[in-house]
């Protein structure tokens, strides 16, 4: 098993080491900064050999540079259809991709919506997912479409059900309020609240989750479930709402909660 190591910068983002079972060599995910990743580096004595991108917000990109300026000819890993600083290997979507002989191979999924390019990484059962999917929520509309996003987040929900989610904000609190002022009856999200507030609490963090739980408790996921289409409606829908209508209204409810 890979050893999944969060590094937290600014308010709230969560950078992730990913190790080699066997050795030191780790692969750094979304650094939008340099400095706390260095020292985690440093602490654990660890050898990065590339970075892994998921798209070009500046809090998951702003650290390439002095990384890449710490250890020399660091590969840049990076979807293709984004302008990524010092990207040196543009990804696209792939079944088995070798970033490193110490890693198992890496599926690249194009995930957009949150931004038009944005893409993801699944390794050992491990789903490094950006901005696209969140513990509780999804990413905002960014550059790309609500079609584009509520595909991607079909296509997560297909994963197994034990894939762990990584994704790259402590939001979860806040978008679990949201998810109960959606679906109040949703027992499942009653006890995953008091749980993360428990986590919480305690200063630690709700990341990562399981898929398993994101489809019992995720709003954004549940879109065509009656509990959650029948919260948006309102009094001039005659027919019953489609799947990606509900998640436009939903986004937009988000987005001001």
């Amino acid at each position: 098993m890979l050893k999944v190591h969060a590094v937290n910068a600014f308010e709230d983002n969560y950078i992730w080491l990913i190790q080699s079972e066997h050795s030191a060599e780790t692969m750094i995910v979304d650094p939008g900064s340099a400095e706390p990743v260095l020292r985690k580096l440093q602490t654990l004595e660890l050898e990065p050999v590339a970075i892994l991108i998921t798209h070009h917000h500046h809090d998951h990109v702003g650290g390439i540079r002095q990384l890449r300026q710490s250890y020399a000819d660091l590969p840049v890993f990076g979807p293709r259809q984004e302008l990524i600083p010092e990207m040196s290997h543009p990804l696209a979507e792939h079944s088995g991709f070798s970033v490193h002989p110490a890693f198992p191979a890496v599926q690249i999924l194009d995930t957009p919506g949150h931004t038009a390019g944005h893409i993801s990484y699944l390794l050992d059962g491990k789903l490094f997912c950006g901005d696209t999917l969140f513990a509780g929520g999804c990413g905002r509309l960014l550059g790309g479409t609500a079609e584009q996003l509520y595909a991607s987040l079909l296509r997560l929900r297909q994963l197994p059900a034990h894939t762990e989610i990584y994704c790259a904000h402590e939001y979860t609190l806040n978008n679990l309020l949201f998810a109960l002022s959606i679906e109040p009856d949703n027992q499942a999200l009653h006890l995953r609240l008091a749980h993360c507030r428990q986590l919480r609490a305690h200063d630690l963090s709700t990341v990562p989750s399981r898929l398993a739980d994101e489809l019992q408790t995720n709003p954004f996921l549940r879109c065509d479930q009656p509990s959650v289409a029948c919260q948006l409606r309102n009094d001039n829908d005659v027919e019953p709402l489609e799947a990606i209508e509900v998640f436009r209204r939903l986004r937009s409810k988000k987005d001001v909660f």
